[in-house]
């Protein structure tokens, strides 16, 4: 039987309502809702006489559904910092259909990386007594900062950039986890010197994903290089700009993990300038499986993040924190699956760079 959330009820084929039972009851709507949420106020004779109601209606009364109309509206706010980045685009487009289909009316804003913007879009959203909010912070944003601008009565749960020391849920892809396959697959390939480039140490997401480079490398009894690093930003042109700098190097990588797809395209390009063919020559590998990465030239090995899957869970959590479930539970860490494609190639056999 199709189920969808109207109101206190279950709404369905021939359906009862609150306004069916206090109809039957002879009684009114108000005194049917204290007879539901158990007041004092009602008497015995009245109580036994709606419960009787109800039973003969077949009326299922919905707990969740209740609390969810006790939300201060049907409004949802959803705050991305980068919405020109084609991940954050196709999240938030998950976002938006999960929240429509559990009856939601979402409110996006794009922050464009600048906290000052995302202060103004967080006290609008406050003045427009939105529900809660789905956030994936601007860059720079710290928990401290963020408590005062939000507070804690109103529902948020962050996504993607996480942030240290807040107790708000979070949802995102496991970056440990995806990194650290990503490396695996380009060792068992041969390849040893493998840079890491993109985003900077400050990032929360960078910082993760660094660490599943150092732990892929380090189990396979190698020290991690950090001149390998990149720090660039999470750009094409930073893709670009990591490439000249590792090539000139005195001993150039033969692979390279990116911070996300965008970089990784960014990088693929330059070396395609430069005589060198990705894929054969060297490997590239992204994250975040953006739908042009499999369009990439060559296609792009990545990590999916599965951002309809996020999409999904950042609407449940909202969801469960409205009807107050416990914030710790309500986390999420997705299964970042390594998506083999062209860009990093066979079995390495120790081609040089010019």
């Amino acid at each position: 039987m199709s189920e969808t959330l109207r109101g206190d009820v279950v709404d369905r084929v021939g359906r009862v309502t609150i306004i069916d039972v206090a109809r039957r009851a002879g009684v009114s709507k108000s005194t049917v809702s204290l007879v539901l949420s158990g007041s004092e106020l009602v008497a015995e004779a009245t109580k036994l006489r709606v419960n009787e109601a109800m039973q003969a209606l077949g009326y299922v009364y919905h707990r969740g559904a209740a609390s969810l109309r006790a939300a201060s509206s049907d409004l949802v706010g959803i705050v991305i910092g980068d919405l020109k980045n084609p991940f954050f685009a196709e999240l938030t487009a998950g976002i938006e259909d999960a929240l429509f289909q559990r009856g939601f009316t979402p409110i996006l804003a794009n922050t464009n990386e600048d906290t000052a913007r995302q202060a103004q879009v967080l006290r609008a959203m406050r003045e427009h007594n939105v529900a809660g909010i789905i956030m994936s912070p601007a860059r720079g944003t710290d928990t401290w900062t963020l408590a005062q601008q939000w507070p804690s009565h109103i529902p948020a749960v962050i996504t993607i950039r996480r942030m240290i020391g807040s107790s708000l849920p979070y949802v995102g892809p496991d970056n440990q986890k995806g990194e650290r396959a990503v490396v695996e697959h380009l060792l068992k390939l041969g390849h040893r010197r493998i840079a890491f480039i993109g985003g900077a140490a400050t990032m929360p997401t960078q910082h993760d994903r660094v660490a599943g480079w150092r732990d892929a490398l380090n189990g396979w009894g190698l020290a991690a290089d950090e001149s390998l690093i990149f720090e660039v930003p999470p750009t094409r042109d930073g893709g670009r700009v990591a490439i000249e700098r590792a090539l000139d190097s005195q001993q150039p990588p033969t692979a390279f993990a990116c911070y996300n797809d965008i970089v990784a395209m960014g990088a693929t390009r330059a070396l395609a300038l430069r005589g060198i063919v990705v894929g054969r020559d060297i490997a590239v590998v992204g994250f975040d499986d953006i739908a042009d990465a499999e369009h990439n030239a060559p296609p792009l090995t990545t990590v999916s993040a599965d951002t309809r899957e996020m999409g999904v869970r950042c609407a449940e959590g909202l969801l469960g924190l409205i009807r107050r479930e416990d914030p710790a539970g309500l986390s999420f860490a997705g299964n970042a699956r390594l998506i083999v494609r062209e860009s990093c190639g066979a079995k390495f056999q120790g081609r040089g760079v010019s």
